[in-house]
């Protein structure tokens, strides 16, 4: 799946990562006959849950944001039909797993190179049973080709989600998750993917509004870098406290002082970048009612004839023209809220970009 914001539908062929890919929830295919899906979940993705084959006729899955990717085979599309389920205790959802922007389509060139290799598993066996027939006869060969189908139908899939899922774990430094950081860092990461889904889910983006931004690249990077500095953070802050528990002496508190002292300046820096990323997506909501209101009035415009008729009809045609001119005025006024709406948005979103260096790595 070539980089963009979220839909509502997944295709329904290859590998997308939970959160940069695809937004958790249930998804539904109208006919996943024959076809297969894999959500890889557990940390890193490493404890892949998957079934096949499906059945004819429809099918849904529900896709949690704790999932690192989904994999799906199906002959159609899946459909987003429900928002990921929130906690029945009313706490708030751990943040989901974050990954490197450019690990799947590296993971997808991975595999695509082991595909030639999995079709020949079928072809061994077939040729093992052509040997056999002239030893053991027709019944071998007959059983050989039974087999032999049914590898070609089971191993593929098998296979590279195997492939998949150790190459996810070869590649642990390209992937976060929510145990690589302590309560504060996944704190802030809360808050940042609530940011990235609310602009990303807004009308406005889903509308390409907001093209002046590159929401479908900037995002999914801010998210990853924001994520790598949590998890250094997190680990600095064990550390401090391991050589605050190994001895009370002034000389080991007097060299702590500046590393915090740095570690704060750190902390100050990336709640920073959290807070541009939540006042863009504040931009998003309110370009989001500007554009819903400038639809009202457009089909209220649209009816405008019904009541310069009625008016028409009761009065004199002189006053029925005040009538039409406000109307167009609020058109009017409305239309420039909202182009500043959604200029506001698109400079917050130029704003949060500028928030974050370069990548440096990791």
């Amino acid at each position: 799946m070539t980089s963009g914001a979220w839909s509502d539908s997944i295709p329904g062929v290859g590998t997308y990562f939970v959160g940069i890919d695809v937004a958790p929830g249930r998804y539904r295919c109208d006919n996943g006959k024959g076809g297969w899906w894999v959500r890889f979940t557990g940390p890193g993705g490493g404890d892949p849950v998957g079934s096949w084959p499906l059945p004819a006729g429809p099918t849904e899955i529900e896709i949690s944001p704790g999932d690192f990717a989904f994999e799906t085979h199906v002959s159609t599309y899946w459909r987003r039909v429900a928002p990921a389920r929130s906690r029945s205790d009313g706490a708030p959802a751990e943040p989901r797993p974050v990954a490197d922007p450019a690990l799947r389509a590296e993971l997808d060139t991975i595999v695509a190179r082991h595909r030639p290799l999995v079709w020949l598993a079928p072809l061994t066996v077939l040729a093992a049973g052509l040997l056999g027939s002239t030893l053991l006869g027709p019944l071998w060969l007959l059983g050989l080709g039974m087999l032999a189908v049914l590898v070609a139908l089971g191993t593929p899939s098998v296979s590279l989600d195997l492939r998949r899922a150790r190459e996810l774990e070869r590649r642990r430094d390209r992937y976060l998750t929510p145990d690589d950081l302590d309560a504060r860092g996944r704190e802030l990461l809360g808050r940042v993917q609530a940011a990235v889904d609310a602009v990303r889910d807004s009308e406005v983006n889903r509308e390409g509004l907001l093209d002046t931004v590159d929401n479908a690249v900037t995002l999914p990077r801010q998210e990853w870098e924001i994520a790598q500095v949590l998890a250094r953070q997190a680990r600095l802050r064990l550390d401090e406290d391991d050589d605050e528990a190994s001895g009370g002496l002034p000389e080991m508190a007097a060299a702590l002082r500046p590393l915090r002292a740095k570690l704060d300046l750190s902390v100050a820096a990336v709640t920073r970048r959290v807070e541009a990323l939540e006042r863009y997506a504040e931009s998003a909501r309110a370009a989001d009612e500007a554009l819903r209101a400038h639809r009202r009035l457009e089909a209220l415009a649209a009816k405008a004839h019904e009541y310069d008729e009625l008016v028409a009809d009761t009065v004199r045609d002189d006053l029925a023209l005040p009538a039409i001119e406000r109307l167009t005025g609020q058109g009017e006024a409305l239309a420039r809220t909202l182009r500043a709406r959604l200029a506001e948005a698109a400079e917050a979103g130029g704003a949060a970009g500028g928030e974050l260096p370069p990548t440096t790595g990791g």
